[in-house]
């Protein structure tokens, strides 16, 4: 999955940004300036994510027109309770609302490098005959391209980001719902259901029912 730079404050003060980060699957290391990427040592990242709960916009400004200057796709996380007050100048090449769910901020990530990078850029996930290009949402089995809807296609790259791991309905709903979805579980089912009929066929299957717990990705045998 992406290595991610997080840009916080001077202060040093903690981002929960580094919590989702973390759930999606992805690796960031936390920094204050983009020169700290220049030591020995260090990772290149696949892009720069700015926690603007913690940065001026003036500081911001700064650090998107170098990651502009360096090349590396950069993402700006606004706060909700701010996004009034939101510069629409300061032209990240992503920008998403906060608090935001692990398989959008994947997703936005993905388009973010492939706005810099271009096609030979692009992430894309392969399992058997199951094609999944995150960049321009399409999905291919057999070379058959499928069309899912924008949540369908959310939930199977956070399944087939991470084959193997169980995840409750619970957690597929806040993942790709968010946390103040309103409605049900009975909705991450439907989901499913409908994402099983469009990629699965018999004796080729890739998401399995884990009963009293949720769902899981595996590879077909």
């Amino acid at each position: 999955m992406y290595h991610l730079f997080l840009m916080v404050n001077h202060g040093g003060a903690p981002s929960v940004l580094a919590d989702t980060v973390d759930r999606a699957g992805m690796s960031c290391q936390v920094g204050i300036e983009l020169d700290q990427l220049d030591g020995s040592g260090v990772t290149s990242p696949d892009a720069v994510l700015l926690d603007m709960a913690l940065l001026e916009q003036l500081d911001a400004r700064r650090m998107i027109e170098e990651c502009h200057d360096r090349k590396l796709p950069v993402l700006a996380a606004v706060p909700r309770e701010v996004i009034s007050a939101y510069d629409p100048s300061l032209n990240p090449d992503e920008m998403l609302v906060s608090p935001v769910s692990e398989a959008e901020l994947t997703v936005r990530v993905g388009q973010a490098i492939f706005r810099v990078s271009g096609p030979s850029g692009r992430k894309l996930l392969k399992v058997g005959d199951l094609s999944i290009d995150q960049e321009r949402y399409e999905v291919t089995v057999g070379g058959r391209r499928v069309a899912l809807t924008y949540k369908e296609f959310q939930l199977l790259v956070l399944l087939a980001s991470n084959p193997g791991r169980a995840y409750t309905r619970e957690a597929l709903l806040s993942q790709i719902w968010g946390y103040d979805y309103l409605g049900g579980t009975r909705t991450v089912d439907v989901h499913i259901r409908r994402l099983r009929s469009k990629v699965e066929s018999p004796g080729h299957a890739f998401v399995e029912t884990i009963w009293n717990v949720g769902y899981r990705f595996s590879a077909p045998t």
